[in-house]
């Protein structure tokens, strides 16, 4: 047996080991305990906006825009050659323009009554809407040459779902929203509607819902998006009125909804819906291009020749320019720099080409007959959700 001493002299001696062995003591050893703590997951960062199931996250909250800066072009059209395509709705034609000479190097058959010149949503492709020839014809914007044409019925405008997922034929006759397959215009879903003269139209900041115009009734539509479904009507307070083009506001807050008859710009809280107010800018308003800045948006008055320059921070026009020799600008589009906006002379058979900088007509050119929803092609931007070139 041993003594007791002994005992406790062991039994000291080993907790003493112990205890150094767990970092009990004041050396610069680790903290063992620390050490092998489960990393803490880092916190999922939520998207600023809860957009539409598919829709590319936005870029900034506060400018739906942001991706249309000067020159940014997606490495999809980086390639293609700049081109201004301009369908002649009385000619059955597409003039196509080089922008650096002013002068139309093609003209391109299509069918009958063609009304715009729409990018794919995946920037690919230009559709040509054959109103009357109730056909889409594609073309390749990296040869300029057309493809076969696809049938699809009463095609006035066509837009594209911020996820791509929809095309979205503007059926103004049939008084239809028809959603097809964006690729092979495949017919999906139909929406009839009871205005007249379904339109122009453009989406949410989230996607989720877009504002569309209808011209012979004077009437505004708001279609949820994923529900294809119109969830909101509403006649405008003017008598007469004829809603054109609509465009959002940089921070998404506003639609601007041009009026040929009101000759001005309604002003929608798109979200409430609510009665929406009036700005006059000049007499026949029909077109809305926003300035690659994000700052101002150009408005076309086709009854009177002249472009308002809307100030969106200020929410008034600043300027105003007027055509030498008049003219009825129309529909159109801003070059990929921002420095020349292009627009159709629906009644004169030409395309005007104006410096976004002080106004002044750069070229005047002789087109086909009835010019009318003129593309500007490549643009910057990640996808096209349609008309003659809106992207995000």
């Amino acid at each position: 047996m041993r003594p007791p001493l002994l005992t406790r002299a062991l039994f000291t001696a080993a907790a003493l080991t112990a205890l150094a062995a767990c970092g009990g003591g004041t050396g610069d050893r680790p903290d063992r305990a620390a050490t092998t703590k489960a990393a803490v997951p880092a916190p999922v960062r939520k998207p600023a906006v809860d957009g539409l199931p598919g829709m590319p996250p936005v870029l900034d909250p506060k400018d739906v825009y942001a991706a249309d800066r000067p020159n940014k072009l997606s490495p999809v059209v980086k390639d293609f050659p700049s081109r201004v395509y301009v369908p002649n709705t009385e000619s059955d034609t597409v003039s196509v323009i080089d922008p650096k000479t002013y002068e139309v190097i093609r003209t391109l058959r299509v069918g009958r009554q063609p009304q715009h010149v729409v990018p794919s949503w995946d920037l690919k492709t230009l559709w040509v809407n054959n109103d009357r020839g109730n056909t889409l014809t594609p073309i390749d914007p990296r040869t300029g040459r057309t493809g076969k044409p696809v049938d699809v019925h009463d095609p006035y405008n066509l837009y594209f779902t911020p996820n791509g997922k929809y095309a979205v034929v503007m059926a103004s006759l049939d008084r239809e929203l028809v959603f097809r397959d964006p690729h092979t215009m495949k017919r999906i879903s139909t929406e009839p509607v009871t205005c007249y003269g379904v339109n122009h139209a453009d989406f949410s900041l989230d996607g989720r819902y877009f504002i569309v115009s209808c011209e012979f009734s004077g009437e505004l539509l708001k279609v949820d998006t994923e529900k294809m479904k119109v969830i909101a009507q509403q006649k405008l307070p003017f008598k007469g009125a004829m809603p054109q083009d609509v465009k959002i506001s940089p921070d998404g807050k506003r639609f601007y909804i041009a009026d040929m008859k009101a000759d001005g710009l309604w002003i929608l809280d798109g979200d409430t819906f609510a009665r929406p107010a009036f700005l006059p800018t000049g007499k026949g308003t029909h077109g809305l291009y926003v300035s690659r800045d994000s700052r101002e948006m150009y408005v076309s008055n086709r009854g009177e020749g002249t472009i308002s320059v809307f100030d969106f921070a200020r929410g008034e026009v600043t300027r105003k320019w007027r055509l030498p020799h008049g003219g009825s600008p129309d529909m159109g589009g801003v070059s990929a720099d921002g420095k020349v906006l292009w627009l159709s002379g629906r009644y004169d058979a030409e395309v005007y080409a104006i410096d976004t900088r002080t106004g002044k007509q750069l070229a005047r050119i002789p087109v086909g007959s009835g010019p009318h929803g003129l593309a500007v092609y490549p643009q910057p931007g990640r996808y096209s959700l349609g008309h003659t070139g809106i992207f995000r």
